[in-house]
């Protein structure tokens, strides 16, 4: 019996960008494979192009060389199966909680009844039962993430694509949400790619932490993060998988991404 797909495969893409200084090589021959319900994040220097492959996925922009692929299809633009989350919420301010996260199950043409359920639903799920209509101005940072991530899983998503969205938070609520969002990875078994500059909260976060080199960007490794859940982040081991993959980083400091074959899958432990 073969091996079930992976949910995504990049492979060999790359993007290049046209400015007004000429051309800007953002990814170069990068290779990554995602299985089903894996949870990984992306780490990296300011501009190794992490937020250019989450829109490469995303369908948002299209590689200038190489594929990807979602359950071996091409992927061609945005869909719902693909759901986004940004550093800044990027909700619509004129519709409620509740407007928002039923937006997607609306635009799909569902009976108003099952609108309504899905988006009950959802509410409940993020906690935000008190304040469905309420309007994203009237909420807190942390709770219109909340609301932008239910709306993503309202809409049928199969693979959430999360572009720092805890970078503005606050350290309490960042940390609140983060076990929010694990224990709803636990519950609904989605894939999620999340973009973060914080090793701790890759570590803390992930089944892979994938490090990215310097622009141009590729895969430089890929790391399996081999720790019990809920991991204790003052722990030994925990510190030793901080302190390998910051090496990682601060290496990238003055030195252009060198060349390199696709690199294997290690277990960090």
């Amino acid at each position: 019996m073969p091996d079930r797909l992976p949910i995504l495969e990049i492979a060999g893409v790359s993007k290049t960008f046209q400015s007004g200084a000429g051309q800007v090589r953002a990814l170069s021959g990068t290779s990554l494979t995602i299985e089903e319900g894996e949870f990984i994040c992306l780490i990296g220097a300011s501009g190794c192009g992490k937020s250019t492959l989450l829109r490469l996925i995303g369908g948002f922009e299209a590689p200038s060389a190489g594929s990807v692929k979602m359950w071996n299809a091409p992927v061609a633009g945005p869909g719902p199966d693909r759901g986004m989350v940004f550093q800044d919420y990027a909700l619509f301010p004129w519709l409620s909680v509740r407007g928002n996260i039923a937006f997607g199950p609306n635009s799909r043409g569902l009976h108003r009844k099952e609108v309504r359920a899905t988006t009950d639903r959802f509410i409940e799920m993020v906690g935000l039962s008190k304040f469905a209509d309420a309007y994203p101005h009237q909420l807190s940072g942390g709770m219109r993430q909340r609301v932008a991530i239910a709306r993503v899983l309202a809409n049928d998503a199969q693979v959430i694509l999360m572009d720092e969205p805890f970078g503005a938070l606050d350290a309490m609520t960042r940390e609140r949400l983060q076990e929010e969002l694990l224990e709803l990875w636990r519950r609904t078994k989605l894939t999620v790619i999340f973009v973060t500059h914080s090793i701790e909260e890759a570590i803390l976060l992930a089944d892979r932490v994938v490090v990215m080199t310097p622009g141009p960007g590729r895969i430089q490794s890929d790391n399996h993060v081999a720790l019990p859940r809920p991991r204790d982040v003052a722990s030994p081991e925990f510190n030793a998988i901080r302190r390998e993959l910051s090496q990682l980083l601060v290496s990238h400091h003055g030195t252009k991404a060198p060349a390199m074959a696709r690199p294997q899958l290690r277990t960090l432990a």
